[in-house]
C-alpha cells in the first residue's frame, strides 16, 4: 500500500471515528491557495474544527502528529482563515486538531487543540 492509499484509508478511519463522537462531517480535503485540510467539521452549532488526519504504520519515525509541524500548521491556519471567508462563517469558534492513526495497531489517538 502507497502513501497515497494509507492516507486515504486513514482519513475514512477518522472520519467514521469523528462521526460516532458526534461530529458533522462538513467537507473532505478542501483545497485552498495555501494548501489542504483533510477534514473540516462541526462538533455543534458554534464551533468548527479543523482537523489533520496522519496515518503511520508504525513509530518508527516518530508519533504522527510530529509531523504537523510549524509550517504545515501555517498553512492549515491560512486555509483555515480562506474558508472561513468563503463560507462567511465569522461568528465561529475554531479549533485545529490532529487524528492519529496507527494502521498496524487499528488504534485512533484525538489530539483536540493540537495547535
Amino acid at each position: 500500500m502507497n502513501n497515497v492509499e494509507k492516507g486515504k484509508i486513514g482519513e475514512d478511519i477518522a472520519v467514521e471515528f469523528l462521526k460516532k463522537k458526534g461530529a458533522t462531517i462538513k467537507e473532505r480535503n478542501f483545497r485552498g491557495i495555501f494548501g489542504e485540510i483533510d477534514i473540516i467539521a462541526f462538533f455543534n452549532t458554534t464551533e468548527i474544527v479543523f482537523i489533520e488526519v496522519k496515518s503511520r504504520s508504525s513509530c518508527r519515525y516518530g508519533f504522527p502528529a510530529e509531523a504537523v509541524g510549524k509550517s504545515k500548521q501555517n498553512k492549515i491556519r491560512k486555509t483555515a482563515e480562506e474558508y472561513i471567508i468563503k463560507n462567511n462563517l465569522h461568528r465561529v469558534s475554531i479549533r485545529f486538531d490532529v487524528v492519529e492513526i496507527y494502521m498496524n495497531d487499528k488504534k485512533i489517538r484525538h489530539i483536540v487543540n493540537a495547535f
